[in-house]
């Protein structure tokens, strides 16, 4: 049987995590160690398709890890073809890690995704002149010198859009970023998704930073909402590709 590897973590001991259900097949979630580090796998029999029970399968997995330990976690989808490929990659990626460990020790990440009410989007829009005049449709657009106009009308939507997330940005993610560890500022959607952003912070501050955000949602609540989530692994501040030759 093939292994499947969700995470790594800072452990000499043989460790048990219960059973997972992946593929429709259920087995035990064990640890296979090299030094002082530990994969955290299940057995497989084929490939792991990204369907809706596996993807869940693997998070709730490592959620569980994660409550006794510092984790490494995997992206989806890292299937090796036997225990010794896996510990092969472990064995190389010792040192590195190593050096994770260090940083992530008592860390989490959490998310925050900011997104504008279409009222105060509208507002803007209704303060802009053109962006006005054009909204309540008092320009023929049938007129073919109206094309530059359509041109000027864009950059200026777009002008407003980066206004705004440059708004939030300043006022929102940078009070927070303050607090954490390292912050990530990931897609946004313009105009409706103005802040898509990732924090790693210390357990010891959670309570602050959770806080911290009460306190900004209420200075911004009549603008935006706010969807806050976590505590997750960091999975946006680790990057490892597990790789074996020929395969990733």
């Amino acid at each position: 049987m093939s292994v499947y590897v969700f995470c790594v973590i800072p452990e000499k001991k043989q460790k048990k995590f219960g059973k997972v259900k992946i593929n429709g097949q259920e087995n035990e979630i064990y640890t296979i160690h090299q030094q002082n580090t530990a994969m955290v796998v299940t057995k497989v029999t084929d490939e792991v398709l990204p369907d809706r029970h596996n993807l869940y399968a693997h998070q709730q997995t490592i959620s569980k890890v994660m409550k006794q330990y510092t984790v490494i976690p995997m992206s989806f989808g890292n299937v090796f073809h036997s225990e010794q490929d896996a510990l092969l990659i472990s064995k190389h990626l010792q040192a590195e890690f190593e050096k994770l460990f260090l940083q992530l020790e008592n860390k989490i990440e959490v998310g925050l995704k900011v997104i504008a009410k279409q009222e105060w989007v509208d507002r803007l829009t209704n303060e802009d002149p053109i962006l006005s005049e054009w909204k309540a449709g008092n320009k023929d657009i049938d007129n073919p010198a109206t094309f530059y106009d359509q041109i000027h009308l864009g950059e200026r939507a777009q002008n407003l859009v980066l206004g705004i997330e440059r708004k939030v940005e300043e006022d929102i993610y940078s009070p927070l970023l303050e607090l954490a560890e390292a912050g990530k500022q990931n897609n946004t959607i313009p105009g409706k998704v103005v802040l898509n952003a990732a924090f790693l912070i210390d357990r010891n501050i959670e309570d602050s930073f959770d806080q911290k955000v009460n306190d900004l949602y209420e200075l911004w609540k009549e603008r935006v909402e706010f969807k806050y989530s976590g505590p997750w692994p960091a999975y946006n501040f680790v990057n490892i590709r597990l790789r074996i030759e020929g395969k990733i």
